[in-house]
Order: structure tokens, then C-alpha cells, then sequence
């Protein structure tokens, strides 16, 4: 696992052995920036990741300009890798790694996100409450964007935040916005 694009451009993203995390896969990753390069501009943009693993979306947001991105996550082998890549990357002081449950941290977070990265395990059991605790909840800013990335049997388009979505064999991201 790579950083596509960017300052970082080819530099590796640490992972573990662990099947427990799914990391988003190249092809989607690639897709979904070129999807939001036309629509944002990464430059100083603040990045909330949750279910994080091991932070690929939110490292290449950062490689492309993002000024900082937080990673939420709770599993142990997650928060190593996201460590260890900012570490390796120098990137420690735009970087903040939580130790969390997501559900959890989102009914505490503050401030605003210009982009969410949201990946949960394709079992998730309320996608709902996840939209409306980013998007509801005042943590996505006014103009930015919400993705959650989820199995095509689940469908959003009756959802007030919906803008779009991508499928990508078994895989949809689901694009939502204010």
C-alpha cells in the first residue's frame, strides 16, 4: 500500500498482517481523488478519517495539501501502523492519532472537517447514525464532503445529504454533503 500522489507521492503506508482491517484498495483510492481533485482544493484542508485502519485516505489527502487529518480508530495494529507511517512520513504535527470508539468520539468531537473519510466494517449496523453524527452533527463544514465506503446492497439516495455515489465491483462510496 502506497500514497498515489502528492509530496509523498510512492512512499509506503504501514500495515499489518492483520485481517481484521480492510484497507480501501488502490483502484477506489485512485478513482475517489480523481473524483475529488475536480471538486476541492486540498490545500490547508482539515481531514477527519474514522474507522481509519491504516489511514491510506487520509495519508494521500495529506500528501496533496491537506494542512492536518485526524485518525480514528481503536484497533491496536491500527493505531501502530498510522504511528508509525507518521512517523516515517515527518508528518507528526499534522497528524493527530485518537484511540477510539468511533461512535464515541463522534458524540464528543468539535470543530469542522472540510473532507471525512468514513470506511466501517461492511457489517456496520447504523450507517444513519454515522451520517447524521458527521453531516447533522456540524462536523462536516458547510462546502465539504462526507464518504463513506460500504457494500452496493446498501443504498443512500433517500438520505437529505446525498449527493452521489461510485461502485466499484462489490464496493460503493457514497458521497455526502450539507
Amino acid at each position: 500500500m502506497q500514497i498515489l500522489a502528492g509530496i509523498y507521492r510512492g512512499r509506503k503506508i504501514r500495515s499489518s498482517s492483520s485481517h481484521a482491517i480492510r484497507p480501501c484498495s488502490s483502484r477506489v483510492k485512485k478513482s475517489l481523488f480523481d473524483i475529488l481533485e475536480g471538486r476541492v482544493d486540498f490545500e490547508g484542508m482539515e481531514v477527519l478519517d474514522v474507522f481509519a485502519g491504516f489511514g491510506s485516505l487520509g495519508f494521500e489527502a495529506l500528501s496533496r495539501g491537506a494542512g492536518s487529518v485526524c485518525f480514528v480508530d481503536q484497533h491496536v495494529d491500527a493505531l501502530k501502523a498510522l504511528k508509525s507511517t507518521a512517523l516515517q512520513l515527518g508528518v507528526q504535527d499534522s497528524v493527530k492519532v485518537v484511540n477510539s470508539d468511533v461512535c464515541a468520539f463522534l458524540g464528543r468531537a468539535t470543530g469542522e472537517f472540510d473532507l471525512v473519510f468514513c470506511d466501517p466494517p461492511y457489517s456496520w449496523h447504523d450507517y444513519n447514525l454515522l451520517i447524521e453524527k458527521i453531516v447533522g452533527g456540524k462536523l462536516l463544514a458547510e462546502k465539504g464532503f462526507l464518504l463513506i465506503e460500504h457494500s452496493t446492497h446498501i443504498d443512500f439516495i433517500q438520505s437529505s445529504y446525498y449527493s452521489f455515489h461510485r461502485d466499484y465491483g462489490m464496493t460503493r462510496v457514497t458521497f455526502f454533503q450539507h
